[in-house]
């Protein structure tokens, strides 16, 4: 199974012709890639739940990881870097009418000052038909983001087909299926503009609205 969540490495591509102009270096700048991610719904270690989260060669690049537990003393979702480093806080909006998410910079729990930098909320199905194709909207908080304007969630998640688009129609963010893998195994491509921490925690907060009765947050967050 390892073996068919590790994306296949791809050759590099051959860097552009670099001169010694600042024109140039802006346009390198402005072309970089999308990071392609491999996303596992399972954690690497024993008897817990949570992501797994490849980069392009294989290597481990983010992961979540919570154990079952009784307790509710902890239900944030941390999302951390492969040495276990603390980077997102996903957190459920309390008080709210509609299935909310804040998502902090850091670990949300360590410090009551934790900066929100994205709230991620769920559309509110009404009884008109609509044929919007939006199953979430995306927010900013913060002005330290690059990220001037509110975005749309749309397509199907559970079919693991989905976008994080700006107002124009770009997507920043995209859920891909990856085949003969099943559900559990999706890739996601970031573009550079949102990076790709930020456009995982938008999926586990998309994850945990329409996951079901198997939600993260009835379990605690080990960081």
């Amino acid at each position: 199974m390892a073996a068919k969540v590790h994306p296949n490495v791809a050759a590099a591509p051959q860097p552009p012709c670099i001169t010694t102009t600042s024109i140039v270096s802006q346009q390198q700048e402005e072309e970089e890639p999308p990071v392609v991610l491999t996303v596992w719904r399972k954690s690497l270690l024993f008897n817990c739940h949570g992501f797994t989260v490849f980069d392009a060669k294989g290597n481990l690049a983010f992961r979540l990881d919570c154990y079952d537990s009784t307790s509710s003393r902890r239900a944030d979702l941390v999302l951390m870097d492969a040495a276990g480093k603390p980077l997102l806080t996903i957190r459920r909006k309390r008080m709210s009418l509609s299935d909310s998410w804040i998502i902090y910079d850091g670990d949300g729990a360590a410090t009551a000052t934790a900066t929100p930098l994205l709230s991620v909320r769920r559309r509110r199905v009404g009884l008109r038909a609509s044929k919007s194709k939006a199953i979430a909207h995306v927010t900013p908080l913060s002005s330290s983001l690059p990220l001037p304007e509110a975005y749309v969630v749309e397509g199907s998640y559970g079919r693991r087909s989905c976008a994080v688009r700006d107002a124009r129609g770009d997507t920043v963010a995209e859920v891909r299926r990856k085949e003969s893998v099943g559900d559990d195994v999706f890739r996601l491509v970031a573009q550079p503009r949102l990076g790709a921490p930020l456009a995982m925690a938008i999926v586990i907060a998309i994850d945990e609205m329409f996951r079901g009765g198997s939600s993260l947050l009835r379990r605690t967050c080990s960081a």
